[in-house]
């Protein structure tokens, strides 16, 4: 029996998680919570089913059985926030596409996305929330923390750290036994040789902070 789904959040990425999930995911795609689009009955087929403090009534209702947060790299703070306002009182929804390699032993929080393509090695650990992008690889022994979004395919070798709330742009290649603490932005195509420590933006090869 599939699991009926409602998503906080109809921009582009909720109307992506909702393809994946009701095409590829077996869910049942229930509609959207939407502050901000509330002048549309509909977006992209599903309905508006109204506005975010309606959620637990609803829940409470029988209206849907499982959430997901829809909320990109832009509001990273509110993307922390949403989720943990909901977590323990909503089951939240792994969306995890079958296009996936995930080895038996990888652990996965609550509220994950994962596109076409990722590959997840042995023991990889994903907090809750986290978004990874199609075609990103995390090699063995490594972790990516709550509420992290990782861009098209990142690369993150083997025992290294990814914090909370980072933004890892497209093609960043972590190299092995590196930490990236909470709250850094990484620039596309940058090369993290060596530990990230204070909160910024870094870029280039190897990546330097510039902000």
């Amino acid at each position: 029996m599939s699991k009926r789904l409602a998503i906080i959040g109809s921009s582009d990425l909720g109307q992506l998680i909702a393809h994946h999930a009701a095409v590829n995911c077996g869910f049942e795609m229930m509609g959207y919570y939407d502050d901000f689009n509330t002048n549309k009955l509909s977006v992209d087929q599903y309905p508006i089913l109204g506005k975010v403090d309606k959620l637990e009534e609803d829940f409470k209702n029988g209206v849907f059985d499982c959430l997901m947060v829809a909320v990109g790299y832009k509001y990273m703070d509110f993307r922390e926030t949403i989720f943990k306002r909901f977590k323990g009182k909503i089951p939240f929804a792994n969306i995890i596409h079958p296009g996936t390699n995930k080895d038996i032993s990888v652990k996965t929080g609550e509220g994950c996305f994962v596109l076409p393509g990722c590959v997840l090695d042995r023991n990889v650990v994903l907090g809750d929330n986290v978004l990874l992008n199609t075609g990103c690889v995390i090699a063995h022994d490594s972790e990516v923390n709550d509420h992290s979004f990782l861009s098209p395919a990142v690369k993150i070798a083997g025992f290294s750290k990814i914090g909370k709330k980072c933004i890892i742009g497209i093609n960043v290649t972590v190299i092995d036994n590196i930490t990236v603490e909470d709250g850094i932005q990484v620039g596309a195509g940058a090369v993290v040789v060596k530990s990230l420590t204070e909160t910024g933006l870094y870029v280039g090869c190897p990546a330097k902070k510039i902000k």
